[in-house]
């Protein structure tokens, strides 16, 4: 096993999708307390202006099993002989509000869970970009690894059509989209529907049309794109019930080394679903950032708010995402899978792009 079992540290114990704020600091100084506690919703549930019953406006709604930080609490109305609710503030449009106590229950999530949405950057994904540039890397390119969830038509293309998405609230990522112009839409060699995460390490998956014969996808997507950054986004594994998670840690081990070696920063993804029922790909795939010290987008826990975490329920699946387009100046957009996958992965590039640049 290529990557050993870490103790994953809980200096980012802070539930960090504030990264979702347009008023985020790009040095990611709004944390919560690290001893922050943690609820889980029961039920579907309705959160309220106000801890009352009566003439007290609904202002959000959570699915059952939502993770959710609790900011304090406060004496309200009385049910099942508790007065005591509970404070929240959405991850994603920052609305506070009140659950009662008898609606969700104290939970202590895994530590990944509460992984920052948005990823800092060491001092080594510096290193890696400068080791990069000094080599002909292109600044302006970034490129795409992934299965059917990164696929041209849903993931980040319209970003670079200016009548396809409004940034609204979030104006100041217009900035990277400028920058990294024309690497949203194109076609990654090394993204395909049905990729596994072993798919990107064989020739045998490349295009015969873009690569040549003993080209890996990744080799050639590197040779095409040239670029400075990386999305690795691989959810598909365990079709078939046998693969250990230990593989799929090892081969996304394998596709990292790859693009350090090349001076690519690489930026893991965590993925929304949970098909092999323990959380360990996603476990998995954090182990793997901290090993390297590469940036790590933690989308799952984006998704976790979200109605039906994201999920569209005419596919009834818990793995593919509500579709909507990136018109966050519509703020029912950041109630969707695929809005919220696209926004906090501009997000993700953003942060990154900026903290490699960085000097200290």
């Amino acid at each position: 096993m290529r990557v050993h079992a870490l103790t994953i540290g809980v200096a980012f114990l802070a539930f960090m999708m504030l990264a979702l704020s347009p008023t985020f600091s790009r040095h990611h100084s709004s944390l919560y307390a690290q001893d922050l506690a943690y609820w889980c919703t029961n039920l579907d549930v309705d959160v309220r202006a106000c801890p009352h019953w009566q003439n007290c406006d609904i202002v959000i709604r959570y699915s059952a099993n939502t993770l959710l930080p609790v900011i304090g609490t406060e004496t309200g109305d009385r049910e099942a002989g508790s007065d005591q609710w509970i404070k929240i503030e959405d991850p994603i449009t920052q609305q506070q509000g009140y659950l009662h106590s008898t609606q969700a229950h104290e939970c202590s999530p895994e530590s990944w869970q509460t992984r920052p949405v948005i990823p800092a950057v060491s001092e080594t994904a510096r290193e890696i970009y400068a080791r990069g540039l000094a080599a002909g890397n292109n600044p302006q390119a970034f490129s795409k690894v992934g299965d059917c969830q990164n696929v041209e038509a849903y993931f980040l293309s319209h970003f670079d059509a200016a009548d396809q998405y409004d940034l609204g609230p979030y104006q100041t990522l217009q900035e990277t989209i400028s920058n990294f112009s024309g690497s949203f839409v194109r076609e990654s060699a090394a993204v395909e529907a049905g990729y596994t995460v072993a798919s990107a390490l064989s020739p045998l998956w490349s295009d015969p049309v873009l690569c040549e014969s003993d080209e890996t996808p990744l080799a050639c997507e590197d040779r095409l794109h040239n670029p400075s950054l990386v999305i690795i986004s691989m959810e598909t594994w365990n079709r078939t019930g046998k693969q250990p998670v230990s593989q799929y840690e090892d081969y996304l081990g394998q596709v990292v080394e790859f693009w350090i070696g090349q001076g690519v920063v690489p930026i893991l993804a965590t993925k929304a679903d949970n098909k092999e029922g323990d959380g360990s790909i996603n476990a998995a795939i954090v182990r793997v950032a901290d090993h390297y010290a590469v940036p790590l987008w933690n989308f799952w826990l984006a998704a976790q708010s979200l109605p039906d975490h994201g999920f569209d329920p005419a596919w009834g699946d818990d793995f593919h995402l509500l579709w909507a387009r990136s018109f966050y100046n519509n703020p029912e957009r950041l109630r969707d899978g695929w809005p919220v996958r696209n926004l906090t992965a501009l997000q993700a590039l953003d942060a990154v792009w900026r903290g490699v640049k960085e000097t200290e």
